[in-house]
């Protein structure tokens, strides 16, 4: 058979293998400004060589092991000959003073260095020079350092390097073929429920042929292993590779988790990592990656390539405490330690953010020019529109700027004058302003802001160790995103000024259609798989998720009975602006006494705002309570442990439980509250978004394409709320429970019609026959 052969940039190779030293997030990134900068510097520099200076030749060279080939390839910046010695030239672009050099980047000479073995292997040299030119970016000041190098040298160093190299890809081999082995006989772990073999099937087939398919399937289907099965078994054919299953929800995550352990249990052999957030994997009590403040940020690049390895050749599994536990004993920094993991393993469970974020995607895997065959599994992917618009939107605030220019007026007065311009043309905008105004574009503010990018790269690499105050570091990585977001925009984008609710005045650069900014990173891997139980109407998420038109779309049917629920619909109430009332938020009141009082049990009431939440809850406890229906309230400010301990009172409670809760809220979707847990879920109003400038431009920016723009600024958000409310329900076959939707308005078939096919069986309600109607349910139920 012939050997494997893996290709490796030189540059990834060394900054791979070689990386060494701290961890310090202080330090600025070379962004695109600045690498457009260091392109033009480096032709200035090759053209000022001479005419036997050869720039930019392409390098490759490939070594043999017995169960692979590697092959690493590159591109010398430069080759010459100065006095029978051939030189490499390596060409490195920095904002610092390049006098204060004392010494090569450890990783930039080392590729120097591969280039030299490479062209001393090829021209049969018994040694080779190796040059290092640094120049500053913007006074093209230049400091060059010299050495040079036997073959025998080179040669030992080089294939050291490439052994180490070795190790890793040989472990990996051996791995995915003992993976692959165990998935040919592997089988759905359960018996198959209704719709839940078309649902497997439909998401192997788009895997198979490379496309994207969008999959309404109601809770209790069983989505997480209906999507997770046929990915795995894809990636045992060699239709893919490395899972993505990407959530929204932290409970989720947990799900996915759970569905990856069961078919371990069967036999499959598979490492999953899960990639919790950085604050919550973090050792310290603040934040802050830097050798100063974090002992496991001094010196994690000389410990974490063997904590990696360590980890991933001994275990298969790699959850939050696993990673934690590794960390500690390697003394490397666990949040840093997991991402690198992510390359070697089989399935990174993680949210959306690190795949299509473009401020904090995994770089590794979505850089520019990287790509893989990628297998995206999107859970509850109707949340991914507005996280989609978040993430592909910027915005740089005034107040910000005026306060990060008082903060930085010692430190850098170049920095100070140019915020000061940038404070007085946001200025300008406002005055021009009321509440909010649809630009046509950023005008002179976009090069300002690269001014004054530029003036902070330049401050952290002069001031290596100086550290931003919060608000200015803050207001730092808020220019670099806004330049980021700037290069996107697009006919998906409206440009807007506005003076907040807030009392705060901004420039906003909103991604009103994030498909295609998601599709740039759906591209890099090879299919994707939307699924939800409320992903309708469909088209309407089809157009914001995906420019695609060759998409798959199916609809999974319930498997549950609908004997076995009741979902009746009031007609004689309203949560319409106009009709907010004491009368109506009595009615509100009396309609859940009603529906409690029918079967002692555990209800959730979910509201469109905490200001209606608390005036009905008042007059409920006031006019409608008993000694045996006992009643809990979300808050605005809910910690981890409060949302723990409000989810932990459906687990014991005796009597009667009310959960007065916000729609669209943390406990409207992704929380499982099984069989007698939960036995009724009632919607008070229809979910929609409350008024504001952003759903105003939403609604302006659908009419204009020849859309209902209300539907895609309010209605269609706003039932999708309602229906994740409503799925609280029904969890499993046993389940029992009544599903009361308060609002007349869901009678209207504007409403009505994006319910789903097996909501048909719904019946109309009054608050003079709720009761009965109930109490017929709850004797036919039994």
């Amino acid at each position: 058979m012939e050997k494997p052969v893996t290709r490796i940039s030189v540059r990834n190779l060394v900054e791979f293998i070689l990386r060494s030293g701290d961890l310090d997030s202080r330090r600025g990134t070379m962004d695109k400004e600045a690498m457009l900068k260091g392109s033009r510097l480096h032709r200035k520099l090759q053209k000022q060589m001479g005419g036997d200076y050869r720039a930019e030749v392409a390098l490759k060279r490939e070594s043999s092991y017995e169960d692979l080939s590697i092959q690493v390839e590159g591109r010398a910046d430069g080759i010459f000959t100065e006095e029978e010695t051939t030189w490499i030239d390596e060409i490195k672009g920095i904002y610092g003073n390049v006098e204060k050099l004392e010494q090569p980047v450890a990783v930039h000479k080392a590729q120097a260095m591969c280039y030299g073995y490479i062209v001393a292997m090829e021209e049969n040299l018994s040694s080779i020079g190796i040059q290092m030119t640094y120049a500053n970016l913007d006074t093209e000041e230049i400091k060059r350092f010299r050495e040079v190098f036997s073959i025998e040298d080179l040669s030992d160093w080089y294939q050291k390097l490439l052994d180490e190299y070795h190790k890793w890809l040989s472990y990996s081999l051996k791995w995915k073929k003992e993976r692959n082995e165990s998935l040919q006989n592997l089988e759905f772990p359960f018996p198959y429920r209704e719709g839940q073999r078309k649902m497997v099937g439909s998401v192997y087939h788009s895997i198979s042929a490379g496309r994207q398919i969008f999959i309404q399937a109601p809770t209790g289907v069983g989505k997480t292993m209906s999507t997770i099965f046929p990915a795995v078994r894809a990636v045992g054919e060699g239709k893919g590779e490395t899972i993505f299953y990407l959530t929204a929800k932290t409970i989720t995550r947990t799900v996915a988790e759970e569905a990856f352990a069961v078919l371990q249990e069967k036999g499959m052999k598979y490492k999953v990592v899960t990639i919790t957030a950085k604050d919550k994997l973090c050792f310290m009590e603040e934040t802050k990656c830097n050798p100063a403040h974090c002992p496991y940020a001094k010196g994690h690049f000389d410990r974490v390539n063997d904590a990696v390895y360590e980890l991933w050749t001994s275990s298969h599994v790699y959850d939050r405490q696993t990673i934690l536990g590794q960390a500690e004993k390697r003394q490397v920094c666990p949040f840093e330690m997991c991402l690198d993991l992510a390359l070697w393993v089989d399935a990174v469970i993680c949210d959306y953010n690190y795949v299509f974020d473009p401020t904090v995607h995994l770089k590794r895997f979505f850089g520019e020019g990287v790509g893989g065959d990628y297998i995206f599994l999107i859970d509850e992917a109707h949340n991914l529109v507005e996280r989609g618009r978040e993430m592909y939107s910027a915005a740089i605030c005034k107040e910000d700027a005026v306060l990060a220019r008082q903060k930085m007026k010692d430190k850098a007065p170049k920095l100070y004058r140019s915020l000061g311009k940038l404070n007085h043309q946001l200025k300008e905008l406002q005055e021009e302003c009321e509440t909010y105004r649809i630009l046509p574009g950023t005008g002179t503010i976009t090069m300002m802001a690269l001014k004054i990018q530029g003036e902070f790269d330049m401050f952290l690499e002069e001031h290596k160790d100086a550290e931003l105050e919060d608000e200015v570091r803050q207001f730092y990585f808020d220019v670099r995103n806004f330049l980021n977001i700037a290069e996107l925009v697009d006919e998906n984008y409206v440009v807007y000024a506005e003076n907040g609710a807030d009392g705060r005045f901004r420039l906003k650069l909103f991604c009103v259609n994030p498909a295609a900014n998601l599709g740039e990173y759906l591209k890099k891997g090879r299919s994707a798989v939307f699924f939800s139980a409320t992903l309708l109407p469909m088209g309407y998420y089809r157009k914001l998720l995906s420019c695609r038109a060759d998409d798959y779309g199916i609809y999974v049917e319930s498997p549950f009975s609908q004997e076995k629920r009741c979902i009746l619909n009031a007609c004689d109430v309203s949560t319409l602006y106009t009709r907010r009332s004491y009368e109506e938020y009595r009615r509100i009141a009396e309609y859940i006494a009603k529906t409690v009082w029918q079967k002692k049990g555990n209800y959730m009431v979910f509201f469109p705002s905490y200001k209606m939440l608390e005036e009905v809850y008042r007059i409920f406890d006031e006019e409608f309570s008993v000694n045996w229906v006992r009643c809990i309230c979300q808050n605005s400010s809910m910690k981890e442990s409060e949302r723990e301990e409000f989810l932990e009172e459906f687990e014991h409670n005796q009597d009667s439980l009310v959960a007065f809760c916000i729609m669209g809220g943390i406990f409207s979707e992704g929380i499982d509250l099984m069989g007698e847990k939960l036995i009724g879920a009632i919607m008070v109003g229809t979910g929609l978004p409350q008024l504001g400038n952003e759903r105003e431009i939403l609604r302006s920016f659908y009419s204009e394409k020849g859309e209902n723009g209300f539907d895609y600024a309010y209605r269609y958000p706003g039932m999708n709320k309602v229906l994740q409310a409503a799925g609280r329900v029904i969890r499993t076959r046993e389940d029992k429970g009544v599903i009361l939707l308060l609002d007349e308005r869901f009678r209207q078939r504007e409403y009505s019609s994006l319910f789903p096919v097996e909501w048909n069986d719904r019946k109309t309600c009054t608050l003079s026959n709720v009761e009965e109607q109930l109490k017929r349910f709850w004797e036919m139920a039994k």
